[in-house]
């Protein structure tokens, strides 16, 4: 997969795909990364991206022609027809089926905003879509660059240890994550779940779906509200709630 991004501090995202799981992903070719700084498309001996906005106001604004610029020379190392992504606190919430989609793709490009935002007539014509991390305010898109690629580098074949990881995970299928515990099995006298010692397969896994319906009604009762649970489910979570002495859905 190739995924460029569009930035005027590449130096932020460089950091970022340097540790973990990202780092790894780039050395073994599953996972290519370009950087693309309008600042290289200025015409103008100081190198200007950015000018105040019509109508006034604080701040500054992209400036159109640069980034239109760097935008071209971005996609043309991109495969054909991919898309080209806005990060933006208008767009559509970033989320695993979002990640999920895009690890299906080639590659795809993303343009990383900063100051007021971008010029609205670059978004008209070249950007395809607009994902937001979330609904709050970050001084520019570099971030959540690396959290979208993060998220679907992840997914892709060969890139994490274990393949079974990102499918046991928080949010994969809607539901928040069972517990975990490693050795020893006491620790300052608190014991791991006996169900986790006994090598009884089908208990485990009924014990892990019943702690993530649990921990997700008790957390994220609105990731909950969206999945349709099997009687089974129901009569699991059900017990959770009665163990931890809290109210069922209804």
């Amino acid at each position: 997969m190739r995924i460029e991004v569009i930035t005027l501090f590449p130096e932020l995202v460089e950091a970022g795909l340097a540790a973990g799981v990202l780092r790894r992903a780039v050395s073994t070719g599953r996972l290519e990364i370009g950087l693309e700084n309008p600042r290289s498309h200025a015409d103008d001996p100081r190198r200007t991206v950015d000018d105040r906005p019509f109508g006034g106001g604080p701040g500054m604004v992209l400036m159109a022609e640069p980034l239109a610029k760097a935008v071209g020379a971005a996609k043309s190392r991109l495969p054909a027809a991919v898309p080209i992504i806005g990060l933006s606190a208008e767009g559509r919430p970033f989320d695993q089926p979002a990640a999920r989609r895009l690890a299906g793709l080639p590659g795809f490009g993303l343009v990383a905003g900063r100051y007021e935002g971008i010029d609205q007539r670059v978004s008209d014509a070249l950007i395809d879509e607009e994902l937001s991390i979330g609904d709050y305010v970050l001084s520019g898109g570099e971030l959540p660059a690396l959290i979208v690629i993060d998220a679907v580098a992840r997914l892709l074949p060969g890139v994490l240890g274990n393949e079974e990881s990102a499918g046991q995970e928080s949010h994969d299928d809607g539901l928040l994550d069972w517990p975990h515990y490693t050795r020893p099995d006491v620790w300052n006298g608190r014991q791991v779940p006996q169900v986790l010692l006994g090598g009884n397969h089908a208990a485990i896994r009924r014990w892990r779906l019943t702690q993530a319906l649990g921990r997700t009604w008790q957390k994220r009762p609105d990731l909950l509200a969206r999945r349709r649970l099997t009687a089974d489910e129901k009569a699991m979570l059900e017990e959770y709630c009665a163990a931890a002495g809290i109210e069922p859905p209804r």
